[in-house]
């Protein structure tokens, strides 16, 4: 408990805080915490620290006056003048206990160190369970503390040592060695062994004599790890320094909180595959949950820690194969009925069941998954088995706890996919009076005296099977040292459960995507409705807050699906189907006023699509009369589209009736194409919501419109076009994200990883190192402007790196794609004279994937297709089947699966071999292997030698 009330201050004892910081102009630094006089946790109130130079570092210093038996929790935040917080310390908060017998008029020195993102990821799930999780079962040890009398007699300072550690082999202690006597000066065997303190915290207090800290000159230490076996693993950096700031007379406690321990960072790989393209020979027709064991088998066995999966959510909106599309969640809490292995439903499946699944199998193991007969199949196989044994399910334990735990999101979406069922459509607009969700209608349409309550119970029957299969998996992946990481989607559909039961929550008249990027040029349109993240903050986010909690129970790291969504999302008008015409929400528009001073005032002009009659001829020819008649009115010199197809729904629409007449002159795709290029040429776009606010066209000098203007004009869109993309909103972006990405990173203990791809601010790379959030490094995407070819040797440490992922092709197809790019590849990266082989040899995938294996990185993240392409064996397959997706078909079909089982693959130790061995010579950190698999590792050995 800390101390609360009054105290006299002759018997107080100073408490000196002591960090170094480097800070801004006008910034400062400052420690809040939890006792009154640090402010209660109200920053406004803290300790507003003082800036000394102490040599090349800048050192934050304050005093307090406290109680002997104080102790309290506190930070460390930045601040402006007026003490806004513009940052804090990452990780857990700090607690301060004084020593015992601290007397009055003595003075307790805190020497801290910044807390930052990657300090704090040691203590993720990912790391925490599962990684270092052996540190877990060390023996907590509480070191003595000296005696007021023995410290009074030996005229020394009582220093507490404390560092924190996370990875340690067993039989591995933690010194402190320097060049006190005391420290064993600098030799290992007599330096001061640290206590295991519990949470990686290793301490020791030291009495060392005041004559050992010089006038002038700090004192030096090092912390190491010393091995039963004589291994000894000093820290990687100049030695530490030890200043103290007391007089002869005062008697002081010096508590160093020296950070983590400096080694080499550690340093992990992994592979990725989606659940639906795991083969094995128990699935039926698409992975299962279960088939996860087999993958985390044999992703130990290659030398992977993590094993990487793409969204496992219900996307069953449409009901057909559009559904494949992972990333449009019918609910973010409910799981995939597709990945269900029904086999499992029961220990007493009957024959005639067991003969229906035989016979599925055989039908349904295809090159490609097929998404609808697939899901159909299993549907219907599982409700033969719920019907025999729902009462015994239903009423079980086990049931009843699952359903107390997740009846928040589980009542609504079982309701929602009887209506849809029922009314034939996901969009809920169109179900008259259950149109507008609300707690009494919900608990009438799952009351147990409701007619469907046999059909609202099979969805929870569904979700609790999923739940036991999918727990499985990740239990068996967390025993074996295996990082199971998931993946968060930045959207919803538009026709879901969420948008049904939290309409607020969402911009319904709009549509998210991304600027035109190297995925796409015309740039990309999803579909998901945007956030209303002024109505989100109210209840502080819980709806992030429950999504977060919910795949933490199965996973222990994610990656946040376009992560520039939290700082900024494009945002589209629902009448869109391309990407293009879009502008940044939040994002400081160009106001009317300052399009005025600046001489731009004929907004109709810059914001109407710029048709003249040469556009026409040049796009439809001939037919461009008919084409005028039926979409345009002409007007003066210029052509404006007519009212029934000024949008690009509109055009669309229209087009597929003149097809059905046949009034077309050429294809419905050229044409429609070609109308959609008229319809965005446009300068400005003007905000429906407010109709003098404008926001410049991207890639407005590509545009005829902008061309045909007067150089005054050019050159004031220009500048200003660059200041709205490149410089105004930075601030404001930064803002967002750091009042959004804090509560998903707090709601759970996952590691966090952002997929970063595409259009950069400035603002991003900084805020992500702040909140330890991990990036996404594509060797053919690089972040910097100047390179055609990513260098994964300069990559740095907070990030994944990866050859290809799923939404762009695989290194094989790559290779294949363009033979230019080949060969500037193979000349300038790989250091090959001549010309390169038109396939992507083994040899070539080798040196990528050794290339990303010794990069920096944290995470080496490798598709599985890119894996078996070492051998020639798994090469047989053209290239571009192995594609998952393809960015710019908005209606592309998710059905990609390996050609090769998990069991096969188990059975090919050539393979695992060739990539452990790579990864080990990388230095990078592979999972132990039982006992029995490294007898039989040494006995392949032994055969090949």
């Amino acid at each position: 408990m800390g101390y609360s009330g009054s105290f006299s201050s002759t018997k107080s004892v100073k408490i000196t805080f002591r960090i170094p910081y480097y800070t801004e102009w006008g910034q400062a630094l400052l420690v809040c915490g939890s006792e009154p006089m640090l402010g209660s946790w109200d920053v406004k109130k803290g300790l507003l620290l003082s800036p000394v130079h102490q040599g090349d570092e800048l050192i934050w210093t304050g005093a307090i006056a406290v109680p002997s038996h104080f102790n309290c929790d506190y930070r460390y935040y930045v601040v402006d003048d007026a003490r806004n917080v513009l940052r804090w310390e990452m990780g857990n908060k700090r607690s301060l206990s004084l020593p015992p017998f601290c007397q009055e008029g003595q003075i307790v020195e805190l020497h801290d160190f910044w807390q930052t993102g990657s300090d704090a990821l040691p203590f993720r799930s990912a790391f925490k369970d599962v990684i270092f999780g052996k540190t877990s079962t060390l023996n907590i040890d509480i070191p003595e503390v000296v005696l007021q009398d023995k410290l009074d007699q030996e005229d020394s300072i009582l220093v507490r040592f404390k560092i924190c550690c996370p990875n340690v082999e067993e039989g591995t202690s933690v010194y402190v060695i320097g060049s006190s006597m005391k420290l064993g000066q600098w030799k290992v065997q007599d330096g001061l062994k640290l206590h295991y303190t519990g949470e990686y915290i290793w301490e020791a207090y030291c009495l060392i004599p005041r004559v050992d800290f010089p006038i002038k000159y700090p004192f030096f230490k090092y912390y190491c790890k010393y091995g039963k076996n004589g291994n000894l693993s000093l820290e990687i950096s100049s030695p530490r320094e030890l200043c103290v700031g007391f007089t002869k007379s005062q008697t002081p406690y010096i508590l160093l909180s020296d950070g983590m321990l400096r080694e080499m960072p550690w340093r992990g790989a992994g592979v990725a595959m989606p659940m639906f393209s795991v083969r094995s020979e128990a699935d039926l027709g698409v992975g299962e949950f279960l088939d996860l064991k087999l993958l985390v088998d044999w992703a130990v066995e290659s030398g992977f820690h993590l094993v990487q999966l793409l969204p496992i959510n219900d996307t069953s909106v449409h009901g057909m194969w559009w559904d494949s599309y992972p990333y449009s969640s019918l609910s973010v809490f409910a799981l995939h009925p597709l990945y269900l292995r029904v086999q499992a439903l029961s220990k007493n499946i009957p024959e005639d069941i067991k003969n229906e699944i035989r016979n599925a199998k055989e039908r349904l193991d295809r090159k490609d998954v097929d998404y609808e007969a697939t899901l159909a199949t299993k549907l219907s196989i599982a409700k033969k088995v719920f019907s025999k044994e729902k009462d015994l399910i239903l009423n079980s334990s086990s049931f009843q706890k699952f359903f107390s735990e997740n009846e928040e999101w589980l009542k609504p979406y079982a309701a929602f996919c009887f209506l849809r069922d029922f009314f034939e459509t996901s969009d809920h607009s169109q179900w008259g009076r259950f149109s507008s969700y609300s707690k009494d209608k919900l608990e009438k349409l799952v009351s147990k005296d409701a007619l469907q309550y046999d059909t609202i119970c099979f969805h929870f029957y569904l979700q609790f099977h999923l739940h036991l299969q999918l727990s499985e998996a990740a239990e068996y992946a967390r025993s074996k040292g295996v990082v199971l990481k998931g993946d968060l989607p930045i959207g919803v559909d538009r026709n879901s459960v969420d948008t049904w039961v939290y309409p607020n929550l969402f911009r319904m008249n709009t549509s998210t995507g991304a600027p035109p990027d190297y995925f796409d040029k015309n740039g990309q349109n999803w579909g998901f409705p945007t956030y209303n993240w002024e109505e989100m903050s109210k209840d502080n986010y819980a709806w992030w807050r429950a999504r977060l909690t919910q795949m933490g129970k199965y996973f222990t790291a994610y990656r946040i699906d376009h992560i520039l969504g939290f700082f900024r999302i494009w945002e589209l008008p629902d009448h869109s189907m391309t990407g293009l015409i879009g502008k940044f929400r939040p994002s400081i528009p160009l106001s009317q006023e300052e399009l005025e001073r600046e001489g731009i005032w004929d907004f109709d002009r810059l914001t109407r699509p710029y048709v003249r009659k040469e556009f026409l001829e040049e796009k439809f020819g001939q037919s461009w009369t008919l084409i005028s008649a039926n979409f345009f009115n002409e007007y003066l010199d210029r052509y404006e589209f007519k009212e029934d197809c000024n949008t690009e729904k509109k055009i669309a629409a229209k087009l597929k009736s003149c097809a059905e007449r046949s009034l077309l002159p050429d294809s419905e795709d050229k044409i429609r194409r070609d109308l959609f290029d008229l319809l965005k040429n446009i300068v400005l776009i003007r905000d429906p919501e407010h109709a003098r606010s404008f926001y410049p066209r991207f890639n407005l000098e590509d545009t005829s419109s902008f061309r045909d203007l007067d150089d005054h004009s050019k050159n004031v869109l220009k500048r200003l076009y660059y200041d709205y993309y490149f410089q105004r909103q930075e601030k404001l972006w930064r803002q967002n994200a750091l009042k959004t990405l804090p509560v998903l990173l707090n709601s759970s203990n996952m590691l966090a990883c952002g997929e970063d791809l595409g259009l950069i601010p400035a603002c991003v790379h900084p805020v992500m190192q702040e909140l330890g959030l991990i990036g996404l490094r594509i060797q053919r995407m690089p972040s910097e402007a100047d390179l055609e070819f990513g260098l994964p040797s300069q990559y740095s440490y907070m990030t994944v790196c990866a050859p290809s992922c799923h939404d762009c092709s695989t290194l094989r197809a790559w290779w294949e794609e363009d033979e230019e790019r080949r060969r500037r590849f193979f000349n300038s990266v790989m250091g090959c004279d001549g010309l390169p082989p038109d396939q992507c040899v083994p040899d070539v995938v080798y040196f990528v994937i050794r290339q990303h294996v010794e990069s920096p990185s944290m995470w080496a993240i490798f598709p599985l297709q890119d894996l078996l392409a070492l051998k020639e064996k798994y090469t047989t397959r053209p290239a571009t089947e192995e594609t998952i997706n393809d960015p710019t078909n908005p209606k592309h079909y998710w059905r990609y699966r390996v050609h090769v089982t998990m069991e096969s693959l188990m059975e090919d130790k050539e393979l695992k071999a060739t990539i452990k061995d790579l990864i080990e010579g990388s230095g990078r950190s592979y999972p132990p292997l039982s006992e029995d698999v490294k007898q039989l590792s040494r006995e392949t050995a032994a055969i090949a030698l």
